[in-house]
């Protein structure tokens, strides 16, 4: 690094960042750009974008919210392209500028910045947000927490992203997600000095490398023998929607435990299935627990029973309404377990749900010594070291009845194949996710049609 020119890097970050805009307005000649420009190097970043867009024929106005603290340099390039600066302080008619734009560029405030935008800039990120052009956030959304996500009160809300070097957690997560739009890298060259990545994200190609897959010298034994305790009477539905994701994902054995026995083997007569209890299963690689259990005694000797065995486990739904009240469980344990819980599942634990919810799932994750998969927008994973993954699959659509008992069910094979916990989650979330996209093309999503699209799912990820 310390053989770069100075300002180097800030030069192909302008240049990358007007290349990128200039293909997503389909030209720069005769474009109408207005940039936003707050102070610092993010804003230089904006104004040298500008600068380009300027010299190839985009008639380019940056409105500088505090003129005296102009990046000069920046500041310099963009004049000597054709470009005007004007100070927001004597310009009246910000709606006007915006409201013609065919291009806002957001370079108000960048990584160095946390809490809620002051004014002026929490009033012209709204002036923006309401305008029809293209809005282009420069390295993170303005008003977004680049490290959590939080949003604490006005930000610019992004049809694209373009962010330098690497993502910043905070573009995956939490309120910060919805503001990013469509997200790209541009790569800098920084990847040799940067530091430790606070969390990773899957890709498919990561995904399928990982997935189980039969060999030729493979039995329904080896590939992971997965015991499912889930349902009830009142609630079947439970087991067999966690049976069959089990299924669909590749365990090469399913052995069903419980009172919904005879509905999970009428819907999958592969799955070996017995009204009785987890200790009279047989031989199991891994355990998946709690969706339709029920909270009552019967249900709470059966979590019992099932963390009491030494191979790892997850938990959802019912169970974890129930461990929440018998933590000395966990205590006991020395195989690894997956929590899977919603936001008010998660509550029940005692860790206040905050914005930032990697931090939450942080910290419940290393109070327990479990890995936390926290269900979300963003589902985030946890495990008790710390290590942490994001997802970015998954569609709206999967808000819906039972694709978490589906989740459990895929999360649980891959415990059975023998991955661990922390990737068993985050490649099962991915997983999920996708095979979430692909059923809901078909229209109104069922947990049945994440089931039946995982296949593709898997198909799709490898190619």
């Amino acid at each position: 690094m310390r053989t770069l020119p100075d300002g180097a890097l800030m030069d192909r970050a302008g240049a990358g960042l007007a290349a990128y805009c200039s293909r997503w307005l389909g030209r720069a000649y005769g474009a109408q750009v207005v940039a936003l420009i707050g102070p610092g190097d993010n804003g230089g970043d904006a104004l040298l974008a500008a600068a380009h867009l300027a010299r190839r024929g985009a008639a380019v106005v940056a409105v500088a919210l505090q003129a005296d603290r102009l990046h000069s340099r920046g500041a310099a390039a963009l004049r000597r392209a054709g470009g005007q600066i004007r100070s927001l302080s004597v310009d009246s008619e910000l709606k006007g500028l915006v409201g013609q734009a065919d291009l806002i560029l957001d370079g108000i405030v960048g990584i160095g910045a946390t809490g809620e935008l002051r004014a002026p800039a929490d009033d012209v990120v709204e002036v923006a947000n309401d305008a029809p052009g293209l809005r282009v956030a420069v390295d993170v959304p303005s008003g977004v927490h680049p490290d959590t996500g939080v949003v604490d009160g006005p930000a610019f809300r992004a049809d694209r992203t373009v962010t330098f070097g690497a993502i910043k957690l905070g573009l995956t997560v939490g309120d910060g997600r919805e503001h990013v739009g469509d997200l790209e890298v541009l790569d800098l060259g920084l990847a040799p000095h940067l530091p430790e990545p606070r969390a990773w994200q899957l890709t498919d190609g990561d995904v399928a490398g990982l997935l189980p897959r039969a060999g030729h010298g493979d039995d329904k034994y080896s590939g992971g023998i997965l015991g499912v305790a889930a349902g009830s009477a009142d609630y079947p539905g439970a087991a067999v929607l966690s049976v069959g994701g089990a299924l669909r994902v590749r365990s090469s054995l399913v052995r069903y435990v419980g009172p919904a026995a005879y509905a999970v083997s009428t819907a999958y007569p592969e799955a070996v299935c017995a009204d009785a209890a987890p200790i009279e299963a047989g031989r199991v690689r891994a355990w998946a627990v709690g969706p339709g259990l029920g909270r009552d005694k019967r249900a709470a000797q059966v979590l019992t029973d099932v963390l009491r065995m030494d191979v790892p486990v997850v938990v959802d739904a019912d169970g974890l309404r129930l461990l929440a009240r018998r933590r000395e469980l966990l205590q006991r344990r020395s195989s690894a377990t997956v929590l899977t819980p919603h936001d008010k599942e998660f509550e029940d634990f005692g860790v206040p749900l905050s914005a930032d919810r990697v931090g939450a799932a942080t910290e419940l994750a290393t109070r327990l010594g479990v890995t936390v998969l926290l269900k979300g927008a963003a589902t985030v994973v946890v495990e008790p070291g710390g290590r942490t993954y994001v997802n970015a699959s998954g569609t709206p659509a999967l808000a819906t009845a039972g694709t978490g008992d589906v989740l459990t069910g895929i999360i649980g094979s891959l415990l059975a194949a023998g991955l661990p916990a922390g990737l068993a989650a985050a490649v099962g979330a991915h997983l999920h996710g996708r095979a979430g996209q692909l059923a809901a093309r078909g229209g109104a999503l069922l947990a049945t049609d994440v089931i039946g699209a995982i296949p593709a799912a898997r198909d799709s990820v490898a190619d």
